[in-house]
């Protein structure tokens, strides 16, 4: 008898041996589903015929989680203090510092002897005198407050001049004994009005002793002076401009007087670029 003809079975549903072959179809969730799969043997001409019934499917859904966070936002706030200090600077000026002198003597000049012409004095400055015959001055024990200053650049002595600093409105006395030769008003540094006088000492005849930078003198040529005793004038000149003195002295700076002891016999070689 002929064997009837096998039926190829799917691929996903081939096993090897007379076992049996289930395949199931899962239809979509939640179907029922009957279906029936003719499984012939290998060997055998007899038909089993088998049925299948799907459970629907069950889809369990977890549960919901729900979670709720609070977030809780903290605000600084930062005060910042500022503080501000005032500095006040206060700027002592220094107050002038007189000495009574009674016109007591300050220097000697090659044997010519020099007052204060001041009773009281602040300061003596020395310098560079213009004249290439002045004499250096020694300074005596009984002198004011000296300081000599830089130099001029003149080719003199350092302390061949004095500059000596005063009171304003203090009167101006001869600082030497002696006549007067001349005496006046005249342009200094071509521009202010100065008055200067000229005594020839008696220590030392033929020379002269010079002294200016005051106002309103009282003598004149052939009047006889005598040192610390004889009004030259009632006051010092106060300069429009500062002196090299005035950088040691109290402010304002007081006035000053120069005194410088000259021999004319030794000629001037004039400063260039200096006097009118």
């Amino acid at each position: 008898m002929a064997q009837p003809a096998r039926r190829a079975l799917p691929r996903r549903l081939r096993r090897v041996g007379p076992a049996l072959v289930v395949a199931l179809a899962l239809p979509a969730a939640g179907c029922a589903t009957t279906s029936a799969v003719e499984v012939r043997p290998a060997a055998s001409s007899s038909t089993v015929s088998t049925t299948t019934t799907t459970a629907p499917a069950t889809t369990t859904i977890p549960a919901t989680s729900s979670t709720t966070t609070t977030t809780t936002t903290t605000i600084t706030t930062t005060t910042t203090t500022t503080t501000t200090t005032t500095t006040t600077t206060t700027t002592t000026v220094p107050r002038a510092e007189y000495h009574v002198q009674d016109h007591t003597p300050y220097a000697v000049a090659e044997g010519v002897e020099l007052v204060h012409p001041a009773a009281t004095v602040e300061l003596i400055g020395f310098h560079e005198a213009g004249h290439d015959g002045s004499k250096q001055q020694q300074v005596l024990d009984t002198a004011a407050p000296t300081v000599t200053l830089e130099t001029r650049g003149r080719g003199t002595g350092s302390r061949t001049a004095a500059d000596i600093v005063v009171p304003p409105d203090t009167e101006i006395r001869s600082p030497v004994t002696g006549t007067v030769v001349r005496g006046g008003t005249y342009v200094l540094y071509c521009d202010y009005s100065d008055d200067f006088v000229v005594i020839e000492p008696d220590a030392r005849p033929g020379w002269e002793v010079k002294m200016f930078h005051f106002d309103g003198l009282q003598v004149g040529a052939g009047d006889r002076v005598v040192a610390g005793v004889t009004v030259i004038a009632p006051r010092a000149t106060p300069l429009p401009f500062e002196s090299q003195v005035d950088e040691f002295t109290a402010e304002p700076s007081n006035p000053h007087v120069h005194v410088e002891v000259i021999d004319p016999s030794i000629p001037d070689i004039p400063t260039p670029g200096g006097g009118c």
